[in-house]
């Protein structure tokens, strides 16, 4: 199996730093070959502008996507962003892991996702009729690829939890998973989240990491979140909205599973014992 592993965190000595290399270690010992993105040490370019289109016409305004496709469709792409979509191409599992800086992800995280998904590469692919509006939401380019998200989070689990004050971590998620992983053709997997990274001893580190190891260890058979897809039935197109009576008992982004959404537990076993050392996330 490749895997890819985006990564996006700027200290190597974090929590995160440790779940980085354990979860290189982990697939490499099982046989699989592992490709990192370490987007911090690779200083990577966070913005999509005019310098990504060198061979643009400069006398015309900057059209993200117009000129993006010219490039793709040219082989005109920067070598930064032909490189990372090669790594796409080869990987059978992709991971992103990031810490949840103001309810997302990083910045930097962000910009890989603007500049590497190109149009004509992760999106503006397919036909569009009054059968089918692209290849997208079930469909397109990554479709027999597996993605997962690997989350750091200072708060607790009940913060991120249907009444907690930060809202489900479910909902805060779903951009990333249904808007950047899905859309293209990933097969989600739930993300594996990490609560009250910043107090993080020993004991709940390593118990963290071996319920992660049996996560990475069933990456492949387990079943992936129950998204519907765009083209089979589900919504009316060209409207794109939910047929009337599906998910009639649902509201929000929950509308958008085919099934009751599972509870995403969190990751901690134990209480910390705040007089032990403790880990940055």
């Amino acid at each position: 199996m490749n895997v890819l592993l985006v990564y996006a965190h700027p200290e190597p000595q974090s929590l995160n730093g440790s779940i980085r290399d354990f979860m290189v270690d982990r697939f490499v010992r099982a046989g699989h070959v592992v490709e990192v993105s370490d987007l911090y040490a690779m200083r990577w370019k966070a913005n999509l502008d005019a310098e990504d289109f060198p061979q643009r016409d400069a006398t015309q305004p900057f059209r993200a996507s117009a000129d993006s496709k010219r490039a793709f469709a040219e082989g005109a792409q920067t070598a930064d962003v032909a490189a990372e979509q090669q790594k796409l191409r080869r990987a059978d599992l992709v991971i992103f892991q990031f810490p949840l800086w103001w309810f997302s992800m990083p910045a930097i995280m962000k910009g890989w996702f603007d500049r590497v998904y190109a149009y004509g590469f992760a999106y503006g692919v397919g036909e569009h009729s009054e059968k089918r509006w692209g290849e997208r939401y079930g469909e397109g380019v990554f479709k027999g690829k597996r993605a997962m998200l690997v989350v750091t989070t200072g708060g607790w689990a009940e913060h991120y939890s249907e009444r907690g004050i930060n809202g489900p971590i479910d909902d805060l998620l779903f951009p990333i998973q249904h808007g950047a992983l899905f859309y293209p053709g990933f097969d989600v997997l739930p993300p594996f989240v990490v609560y009250k990274s910043s107090a993080m001893d020993a004991t709940r580190h390593n118990e963290t990491l071996g319920a992660l190891a049996e996560r990475l260890d069933n990456a492949m058979q387990a079943a992936p979140i129950a998204y519907r897809s765009q083209n089979r039935g589900d919504y009316l197109i060209p409207a794109l909205t939910l047929k009337p009576g599906l998910s009639a008992d649902r509201i929000g982004f929950a509308l958008h599973r085919s099934e009751e959404k599972s509870q995403i537990l969190p990751v901690e076993v134990s209480e910390e014992d705040e007089s032990k050392q403790k880990m940055r996330a």
